[in-house]
C-alpha cells in the first residue's frame, strides 16, 4: 500500500484511502501496523513522498493547487502520523508541508 501511494493514478491513490480506515486512528491496529513498517523502511516512505510530490507537480497540480489538498498528500500525512506515534518523535519530511508551512 505505500509503494501504490506513489503512484500516479488519482484512483488507486483514493482507494487506498478508503480501504485505510484505520490509518486515521490514533492507537489502532492497522495505525500501528504502518508505523512499524515505515519505521523499519525509512528509505520506502522517503522514495514514496517524493513520487507523489512529482506526480501532483506533473500531473494535478492544476487541479489541487496547494498540495495538503492531493488526495495523495493527504495520504502520506496519515502515513506520517502513523510512524511519528510508533516511534513517539518527529519524522523526515520529503514533501512541502501540507499547509504550506514549515516543519
Amino acid at each position: 500500500m505505500v509503494q501504490l501511494a506513489g503512484e500516479y493514478v488519482l484512483e488507486i491513490i483514493e482507494a487506498i484511502g478508503r480501504r485505510l480506515p484505520g490509518l486515521a486512528v490514533p492507537g489502532s491496529a492497522q495505525r500501528r501496523l504502518y508505523g512499524e513498517f515505515i519505521a523499519r523502511n525509512p528509505a520506502f516512505l522517503a522514495r514514496a513522498e517524493r513520487r507523489v510530490v512529482s506526480y501532483w507537480s506533473c500531473y494535478y497540480r492544476w487541479k489541487y493547487g496547494a498540495f495538503g489538498t492531493y488526495p495523495g498528500s493527504v495520504l502520506l500525512e496519515a502515513f506520517r502520523a502513523a510512524v511519528v506515534e510508533q516511534v513517539g518523535a518527529q519524522w523526515p519530511r520529503h514533501t512541502p508541508h501540507p499547509t504550506g508551512g514549515r516543519g
